[in-house]
């Protein structure tokens, strides 16, 4: 019931023809998530819920605020609007609260919390009226978000913290893709959305919230290889899938005269991909001791990491020439 409608809040937000009614979606959205939260199997349910619960009521009442400012002054309005959906998102320097939430969730939460919950801000940012002060408010949180995503995530070893900060680094990919066109930031949203799920999948299947975790896990070479190529796929690596809406992004970027930015985002997708390296380099080539009594013959991630890193490998099929836009 929860999960219904957490998905009809969402949908309400996008499709709504109102600030009213997008208002009430994001509020249907929050009162669904906070007991999918607060659940028993979470390690930090009272804190994750009570965390998330003041920030959205936050960005709520400053969308109410600047409700009051539409008739005095549009572009205002629009400004503080957007601020607001900035911090709903978790996008910087309004990520405080993204990391901290996601360490107490388990994957299947996570899983929603960096998709699903990321949809209605971002397509009611798409909506506003880009006015020149709503642009450039945009652009520096994407460039902030490009910066604080990748050095924030290198000295980390919780895995749903390295995860929380990739898809802040990401967010700047897409809130930069929203700047240029509507299509690219959806083929880039849907992209990391997969890839993203594909992984949170794989470490739920092997119980794994930390290095030592990936590194004490009783999995076969073969799933760590594969595992390491959805880590290098959610990096951009190429030629992995992770690669092809990056590769979308970059031409659509250097087509609009963002090469400054550009720069900026390349140079932190390079720190990201060096602790991506670090996490699957360390999981395949240290191994430990184990008793043959320890091993099972049949174990969950033999069929779960074939079946959600196969999906990254896909990139390394698709022409060149259907990248071109």
């Amino acid at each position: 019931m929860f999960s219904l409608s957490l998905l009809s809040g969402t949908l309400l937000s996008i499709s709504s023809s109102s600030w009213f009614s997008a208002w009430i979606g994001l509020e249907l959205n929050l009162m669904s998530f906070i007991p999918l939260i607060s659940s028993k199997n979470n390690r930090l349910p009272s804190e994750a819920a009570l965390k998330y619960f003041l920030i959205q009521a936050l960005g709520s009442a400053i969308i109410i605020l600047a409700s009051s400012l539409t008739p005095i002054h549009l572009s205002s309005a629009h400004l503080v609007i957007s601020l607001a959906l900035l911090l709903k998102l978790g996008a910087a320097p309004f990520h405080f609260w993204f990391p901290q939430v996601m360490e107490g969730l388990n994957w299947i939460q996570a899983i929603i919390l960096m998709t699903i919950q990321k949809l209605a801000p971002m397509f009611l940012i798409s909506y506003l009226s880009m006015s020149f002060f709503t642009n450039i408010s945009i652009l520096v949180s994407a460039l902030t978000s490009a910066v604080i995503g990748a050095l924030g995530g290198v000295n980390q070893t919780s895995l749903r913290k390295i995860l929380s900060y990739s898809s802040i680094n990401h967010m700047s990919w897409m809130l930069i893709a929203m700047l240029i066109n509507e299509t690219s930031w959806i083929i880039y949203f849907l992209m990391y959305a997969l890839i993203s799920s594909s992984i949170a999948l794989y470490f739920m299947s092997l119980q794994s919230f930390y290095f030592s975790h990936l590194i004490n896990s009783n999995s076969s070479y073969m799933s760590k290889i594969i595992s390491m190529f959805s880590l290098y796929s959610l990096g951009g690596l190429p030629p992995f899938s992770g690669f092809i809406p990056k590769w979308i992004i970059i031409q659509e970027m250097i087509l609009s005269s963002f090469e400054f930015s550009l720069l900026i985002l390349l140079l932190s997708s390079l720190v990201t991909l060096y602790f991506y390296i670090r996490l699957s380099l360390t999981s395949m080539s240290i191994s430990y001791a184990q008793s043959k009594w320890n091993l099972t013959s049949e174990n969950l991630n033999t069929f779960y990491s074939p079946l959600w890193g196969s999906f990254n490998l896909f990139g390394l099929l698709i022409p060149s020439s259907l990248l071109i836009i």
